[in-house]
């Protein structure tokens, strides 16, 4: 089993770039105007690929996604409220580890992990779509609401939820309008959409460290503060999953959907969470903003994967997480 993602590798990499060789002047220009460009491509082929047919069939289970939407939007920024106290907690992330949980739920792991499950694909999809475009609205209102308890001050929540609707919500529209005459095209071309989505993240990083690092972002935060995260990453993850395993069973819901709140209201975005961080946040605060996010992405993968793969088991009676009743 692979425990560390290449992916979440590759950010590792470029992290270690910006602080070695960090992007400044004409060239800082040019990568931002470079990963804005592929953030737009991204959230459109992103709408091209959506099936029409398999959310409108999902949002019939409204049950399953208030749940899960609760869970995402309501549970998650209390329980980072109460982090946020914790006198162990590294000063530098105590508003990386707030946006943390402000974050919509991810869409490509969530449908991958319920699928390995062998849950309720369908539903999955429309959960994890509809807390991806709620998201874009509902995540800028928290951050002005709670984010000044982080120690750190964002943009008007308006000019914000304008600013993501024309970056992220726009071309999101227009891919899925044009789905009809590229949906087929992105579906051949499944490891190009990868590339892009992978490359616009890379891109994005890479901007954000070198301006977080031309602003001493090394020196703010500590070694035993990194450590910390993951330990706080580690806690965060565990409660919320055992509680979306309770709530399915409360709930009465099948194993199918229990599945899917399992693992859509688990999750957190990095790909939504690190493009809205640059409309939110002023550029030289993105870096460390963002750190938290990008721990939890690398826990929430090993951890689900474990989990997934257990529960897709056909022999395997008993999952990590008991069935509901």
């Amino acid at each position: 089993m692979k425990w560390v993602d290449p992916f979440v590798a590759t950010l590792l990499v470029i992290v270690l770039l910006a602080t070695l060789l960090p992007c400044s002047g004409p060239s800082a220009d040019f990568f931002k105007t470079l990963a804005n460009f592929a953030i737009l491509l991204l959230f459109f082929l992103h709408g091209a690929k959506l099936s029409r047919e398999a959310i409108l069939g999902g949002l019939l289970n409204w049950r399953l996604h208030l749940t899960t939407l609760s869970v995402t939007f309501a549970l998650f920024p209390l329980l980072g409220l109460v982090l946020i106290r914790l006198p162990s907690l590294d000063p530098a992330l105590t508003a990386g580890v707030l946006y943390l949980t402000l974050l919509p739920s991810t869409v490509q792991s969530s449908i991958a992990f319920t699928s390995i499950a062998k849950g309720n694909v369908p539903a999955a999809v429309c959960a994890a779509t509809l807390s991806s475009i709620l998201g874009m609205f509902i995540t800028p209102l928290l951050v002005a609401l709670l984010m000044q308890t982080g120690g750190t001050q964002s943009q008007g929540s308006m000019v914000a939820i304008w600013k993501i609707a024309g970056q992220l919500l726009l071309p999101f529209v227009l891919g899925h309008l044009a789905r009809p005459w590229i949906g087929a095209w992105v579906a051949r071309h499944k490891v190009l959409v990868g590339w892009v989505d992978r490359g616009s993240i890379l891109l994005f990083v890479y901007t954000a460290f070198s301006e977080a690092v031309i602003g001493g972002l090394w020196t703010k935060c500590s070694a035993m503060g990194l450590l910390g995260q993951f330990v706080i990453g580690s806690v965060l993850l565990s409660f919320v999953l055992v509680t979306c395993w309770w709530l399915g069973g409360r709930l009465g819901l099948s194993r199918e959907d229990a599945i899917v709140l399992l693992f859509c209201g688990s999750k957190k975005s990095l790909v939504s969470g690190i493009p809205m961080a640059g409309v939110l946040f002023p550029p030289a605060e993105v870096g460390l903003i963002i750190l938290p996010a990008m721990i939890f992405h690398q826990i929430q993968l090993i951890v689900c994967a474990v989990i997934a793969r257990r529960m897709g088991e056909p022999k395997t009676k008993k999952s990590p997480l008991s069935p509901p009743d």
